[in-house]
């Protein structure tokens, strides 16, 4: 659950590496999900300068000790959501029916459609750990109305090279390939590196391509990074160097530019301002279209006000 319409501020910076591709170092900002009182994650998509790469559109990373995620039932459209716990577990429930511990390793991704609603609440005692990463990925206009569903992949494939290992999430690496349902070309990989390695991952260039570290630092496109913030490296590359002094783990996302526009707002996906009302008005009405999520009784989370002025599309200045 978020927020998109609320002003942001955000630090970018640019440079051109030595195959003269353009890098772009974008640094996330602080929103608390769930409310004021919610655990604190760290956004690093959408932002003005990049609100896309390939069709994903979201990008969260939660590392909050202290206060675990409760996140009353809310709903989605045109969108699907994709949780990855790095550690601790998270309780998933749906309108569909869908009631499940997501662990580490094990991959979510659900399906909105024309509109789905759900929960997401940590599991384990206070203060225990809570690590991971959630996304969204926007659907493309032939299929933003079908019928919603929800996946769950426990046994994600590898591709590995000497001194990495990554987990296949979405899409293709290498020649490895994820059985996750995606309707764009993407790709989405969670990789370990060795300390000392350095490695070249095969790319695809015709995808833009994004880069996230989760824990360590790696020098990457001769940049070094650390977690925090986000590094897009535009497309055109067939491959990618990268190497770690100490060992890292990091987080690959990319995908074929997404051509259509969109507007993002609050839990919404959608291609014009009347879509977003006509979802926030079912919402509110207790619609059908959204289901109901089991097990929290009346409790949800209301649908903020919309903005005094109509609702344009997120245009990237890249």
């Amino acid at each position: 659950m978020t927020r998109l319409d609320t002003p942001v501020s955000e630090s970018v910076s640019a440079r051109c590496d030595p195959t003269g591709s353009t890098t772009m170092l974008l640094e996330a900002r602080e929103v608390p999900l769930g409310g004021i009182r919610g655990i604190l994650v760290h956004r690093s998509l959408p932002q003005r300068a990049l609100p896309m790469v390939g069709a994903w559109c979201f990008l969260d990373r939660f590392d909050d000790e202290k206060v675990g995620m409760r996140v009353l039932p809310h709903p989605h459209i045109g969108l699907q959501t994709v949780t990855w716990p790095v550690e601790g577990e998270i309780r998933h429930r749906d309108s569909v029916g869908s009631d499940v511990a997501v662990q580490p390793g094990e991959l979510n991704i659900m399906t909105s459609g024309y509109g789905i609603s759900h929960s997401e609440f940590s599991l384990g005692a206070p203060g225990s750990p809570l690590r991971g990463l959630q996304l969204w990925v926007a659907l493309p206009r032939d299929v933003a109305d079908i019928d919603p569903f929800f996946e769950r992949h426990t046994d994600l494939p590898v591709f590995t090279l000497d001194g990495l290992r990554a987990h296949v999430l979405v899409g293709q690496l290498g020649d490895v390939v994820s059985e996750a349902t995606v309707f764009t070309p993407l790709m989405g990989a969670d990789a370990t590196i060795d300390a000392g390695a350095f490695v070249t991952l095969p790319l695809q260039s015709h995808f833009e391509y994004a880069v996230m570290v989760v824990s360590g630092e790696i020098t990457v496109a001769e940049t070094p990074l650390a977690p925090g913030p986000l590094l897009y490296l535009g497309t055109d590359r067939e491959s990618l160097d990268l190497g770690s002094a100490e060992g890292a783990r990091f987080v690959i996302l990319g995908g074929v530019p997404f051509g259509e526009e969109l507007i993002m707002w609050w839990n919404f996906v959608a291609r014009s301002h009347e879509e977003i009302v006509s979802a926030r008005d079912a919402w509110e009405a207790r619609s059908i279209r959204f289901g109901v999520v089991n097990g929290h009784g009346d409790e949800r989370i209301p649908a903020p006000p919309l903005p005094a002025v109509r609702l344009t599309p997120r245009r990237r200045t890249t």
